[in-house]
Parts: structure tokens; sequence; C-alpha cells
């Protein structure tokens, strides 16, 4: 698969060393206010760590705000015939697990603001492709795996191509992979300008 050379390497860590501290500075009171909206609209911990798959098939926790309850994990089985994707991914339209403030911050995405932290800590990057669940990796095929070449992101390709609206894995795993492929630090501030507008205008957001 292809893999960035050191110089690109240590370019891309900069820079999401350098915004990743700025856009953690400036949300620090969001932070706060997000804090006391989950703790009031339903009982659990703020934080939600999920398992995901990084760099070369390693695992880590990804931190999230929570927005679903509790036992959301545990009634994935139930949910599962209205799985959305047809490959290496999990979705519900409408899932009932989603508390009314989990609502709010996945729509706005501010849900991912903790993945700041993994962003500093090298786990994850600002743009790259999606981690994806450990359940995933037994759905993929080899060409897949490309995808765990680079370090994950927050935003990438994917999101700003559409989001949920784009439901075939296939479809993803393209979009990943010229990402991958063409990578450049003027590519990934055009993805982060452009997550920007699909933020605010909450397109393919559920």
């Amino acid at each position: 698969p292809a893999r960035l050379e050191v110089p690109a390497l240590l370019l891309k860590r900069a820079f999401d060393l350098v915004v990743a501290s700025i856009m953690l500075l400036i949300s620090l009171p969001l932070f706060a206010l997000i804090a006391v909206a989950i703790k009031l609209d339903s009982p659990g911990p703020v934080l939600y760590r999920a398992r995901r798959v990084g760099l070369g098939g390693q695992i880590f926790e990804m931190w999230k705000f929570r927005s679903m309850t509790v036992d959301a994990e545990a009634r994935e089985a139930e949910l599962a015939h209205l799985n959305l994707y047809s490959g290496g991914t999990f979705k519900v339209r409408n899932d009932p697990r989603v508390t009314r403030v989990g609502r709010i911050l996945r729509r706005t995405s501010l849900d991912e603001l903790p993945q700041l932290f993994n962003v500093l800590v090298g786990e994850m990057s600002l743009v790259g492709p999606r981690p994806a669940l450990v359940s995933d990796l037994e759905r993929y095929e080899p060409h897949h795996f490309e995808r765990l070449s680079v370090i994950p992101g927050i935003t990438g390709a994917w999101q700003v191509g559409g989001r949920n609206l784009i439901t075939d894995f296939e479809t993803i795993f393209r979009l990943d992979r010229s990402y991958i492929r063409r990578w450049s630090l003027l590519l990934d501030i055009k993805i982060l300008v452009r997550t920007l507008k699909v933020v605010i205008t909450g397109e393919g957001a559920y």
C-alpha cells in the first residue's frame, strides 16, 4: 500500500499538533457546556471511549462525547438488520439509542471534539480515513486494508464527499484510497475547509 515518506509524515504531524492545540484552546468553554448538557440529559459518563483500529492495525481508544444511551453496544445486535452500509461499517438511521443531546451533537459533529486529544498523542490525524471498528475488520476484503496504511483522521474525503449520504463501503474506500495516494498538506487544508462548510450546513449528518 502507498505510504507517506518521512518528510511528509513530519510535516503532517507538525500541522496536526499546531492546529489541534489551537482548536482545543478555543473550544475549552464549549467542552464544559457540552459536558453539563450530557449529564443533565441522560445517566452515564460524559465521554465515550471506543476501541478503534489505527495505523498498521494497532488498536487504540478513540474519545467522543457520549451521544448514546449507556447500553448502546449491547443493543447493536438487535439493530443489525437496519444497518445502512453494505460493507465494513455500522450505521442506523434514526438510531433509537441516540439521546436528545446526542442528536444535536451528531448533527453538528461536536461529539467528535474530544478526538483532538487523540490527535495530540499521535493516535489520529486531523484528516484521514475514519478509524474502523474492530468488528469491521471481519468484513474487510484484502484491498480494504490499504486504509490502515495511514493514521486515521477526524475528518476526511468521505465526510466532505457526502458523509452518511454515501452508504456503499466500496465508494467510501475509493475516496479514502484516492486521499492516501494523492496526499499533500494542501489537500488536508482543503478538506478541513470543506469540513467546516459541511458541519455548518449539517449535510449528511444524523
